[in-house]
């Protein structure tokens, strides 16, 4: 099980884009719309996904799941370096969502909403082992919503990749202790809005 430390070593590829350019907002909010979830960089997003492979090596995974929408760049890129399909939870229902769905629910932080997201049966079978990723991990609402679906089709859950984990939110710890392995690129000790400075904690492996 990995475990996390405040190791101090040289800050990873993600961590130096979210010095750089990263916009802290009030609220708590991480503004990282500039390379990750609104214009998307692809040489970091090359680096999240192969650190997420390395990670996750030796780990049976035959399908990838993330939401709508902003874990879909990392899903796509994620998918092409281990050669599985992935799927995503799409949000509300819609006319043409006729299938028989695993649905669940994730309140919205950003939103201020509770959502339904779902995923069509026949895109996850009790023979899948599934990897779930996204962008961000504050809550774990999001993830658990997921968690759900992946046990209502009777798959088995890989593990869960993260770009970002705000450390300083229940999400992550919530997960690890439920024993679920989490592997986060960058977890956010501190934030300081005044100064535009962050701290990060280190994933020991």
């Amino acid at each position: 099980m990995c475990t996390l430390a405040e190791k101090i070593i040289e800050m990873n590829y993600l961590e130096e884009k979210i010095v750089q350019e990263g916009v802290i907002l009030p609220g708590n909010v991480l503004k990282v719309d500039g390379f990750l979830n609104h214009q998307v960089d692809i040489e970091l997003m090359r680096f999240i996904t192969q650190e997420l492979q390395r990670r996750f090596e030796g780990v049976k995974v035959t399908k990838i799941l993330t939401i709508e929408a902003s874990g879909i760049a990392i899903a796509t890129m994620l998918a092409h370096y281990l050669n599985v399909p992935f799927v995503y939870a799409k949000k509300g229902l819609t006319v043409n969502s006729t299938d028989d769905k695993y649905v669940s629910q994730a309140f919205s932080f950003t939103g201020k909403q509770q959502n339904l997201v779902y995923v069509s049966k026949p895109y996850i079978s009790p023979d899948d082992h599934v990897l779930i990723v996204d962008d961000f991990l504050a809550e774990s609402e999001a993830t658990h919503a997921l968690i759900d679906i992946i046990r209502q089709a009777g798959a088995t859950l890989a593990g869960i990749g993260i770009a970002i984990e705000k450390g300083y939110q229940k999400g992550g710890r919530l997960l690890r202790d439920e024993g679920l392995r989490v592997e986060s690129i960058a977890i956010i000790k501190e934030m300081d809005i005044k100064t535009q400075t962050f701290k990060f904690i280190r994933q020991l492996q």
